[in-house]
C-alpha cells in the first residue's frame, strides 16, 4: 500500500511538472511571437536598394577599407535576418558561473530592431528562458525559469533602450549594409584603426568606437557607458564586443563568433561567449 502510494505520488508530481514545461514553453512562445509582430509592424522601407562603393566618399580612412573588405559592389542592402547561437553565459555578476546555452535572433535594420529569444541550461531539467530586445524604441530584458517564474524584468526605461540600440549598432558586423551612411549611420575618424558610428533612433541617440584589424575588418566594439546591473542597481560602465572567424554569408564578410564582456577596473569581465550556427540573411532584392 505505501508502495503504491509512492508510485501514485511520483506519477503526480511528474504530470504537474510536465505540464508546467509545456505551458512554460507556450507562454514564453507567445510572448515571443508578440514581440517579433511589434518590430515587424514598426519596419520601414530601406533607402536603397544596393551598395554603392561611391557612398563611402569622405568616410574616415579605416571605415571604407572595411566596407571594401566586406561588401562587393551592387551587394543588396540586408533588410532583416534570423540566426541561430550556441555559446556560454556567465550567470555570476562578479565570480564565474558559465552555463550552455542556445538561442535564435531575428533582426530587421528599419526601424533598427532584435529579438535575442535564448535557454540558458543552468542545471539538469532547469532552463532558463531570455527576451533581450530592441523593438519599436523600446528595449526588452526579462529572464523566467521555465518560461514562467520571473527571475528578472528590466523596466522598460530610456536606459534600456539606449543599451539595447547599443548592441543593435554593435552587432552590425553581422548585417554590414546597416552601418552605410544612407542607413543612418555617420562615421567620425579617430585613429588609423578606428573610428565612431553615430546612430539615432527616435529619442535614443548614441556613438561607439569600432576598432579594424589588419585586413580592415572589425575586430571590437566598446561603449563608454552601458548600464550594467550590480546588486539590483544599475551601474554606467565600458562594455565591448569582440567579434572573429569572418567566413563569407550572403555575399558579405561577417563575423561567426564573438565575446561580450565589461571592462572593469580589474580587466575584462567577459559575460557572453557563443557562434553562429546558423544565417540566413533576407535582401532589398
Amino acid at each position: 500500500m505505501v508502495l503504491k502510494i509512492i508510485f501514485f505520488i511520483v506519477v503526480f508530481v511528474a504530470l504537474v511538472g510536465a505540464a508546467a514545461v509545456f505551458f512554460g514553453k507556450k507562454h514564453w512562445q507567445g510572448a515571443t511571437e508578440r514581440l517579433h509582430m511589434k518590430m515587424e509592424a514598426a519596419r520601414v522601407p530601406v533607402t536603397s536598394q544596393f551598395y554603392d562603393p561611391r557612398e563611402l566618399d569622405g568616410l574616415p580612412g579605416p571605415v571604407q577599407r572595411y566596407f571594401r573588405a566586406v561588401l562587393n559592389e551592387g551587394q543588396p542592402l540586408v533588410t532583416a535576418l534570423s540566426m541561430e547561437h550556441t555559446g556560454t553565459f556567465n550567470m555570476s555578476e562578479t565570480g564565474e558561473q558559465w552555463k550552455p546555452f542556445t538561442s535564435t535572433q531575428r533582426v530587421v535594420t528599419r526601424r533598427p530592431g532584435f529579438v535575442w529569444d535564448a535557454r540558458i541550461h543552468v542545471a539538469p531539467a532547469m532552463t532558463v528562458f531570455v527576451h533581450d530586445a530592441y523593438v519599436a524604441g523600446g528595449g526588452v530584458l526579462t529572464a523566467r525559469l521555465a518560461g514562467l517564474v520571473t527571475l528578472m524584468q528590466m523596466p522598460a526605461t530610456a536606459e534600456l533602450a539606449r543599451g539595447e540600440l547599443m548592441r543593435f549598432l554593435a552587432e552590425g558586423a553581422w548585417y554590414p549594409t546597416a552601418l552605410l551612411p544612407g542607413q543612418g549611420v555617420t562615421w567620425q575618424a579617430v585613429d588609423d584603426v578606428s573610428a565612431t558610428a553615430a546612430l539615432r533612433d527616435g529619442e535614443t541617440a548614441l556613438a561607439l568606437l569600432f576598432r579594424f584589424n589588419e585586413k580592415g575588418l572589425i575586430e571590437s566594439v566598446r561603449a563608454e557607458a552601458r548600464g550594467r546591473t550590480v546588486a539590483g542597481r544599475i551601474i554606467p560602465t565600458p562594455w565591448e564586443v569582440r567579434l572573429s572567424n569572418y567566413a563569407v554569408r550572403g555575399g558579405m564578410l561577417i563575423p561567426l563568433e564573438g565575446e561580450v564582456a565589461w571592462v572593469l577596473p580589474e580587466g575584462l569581465k567577459p559575460y557572453w561567449r557563443g557562434r553562429i550556427t546558423k544565417l540566413g540573411h533576407e535582401f532589398s532584392q
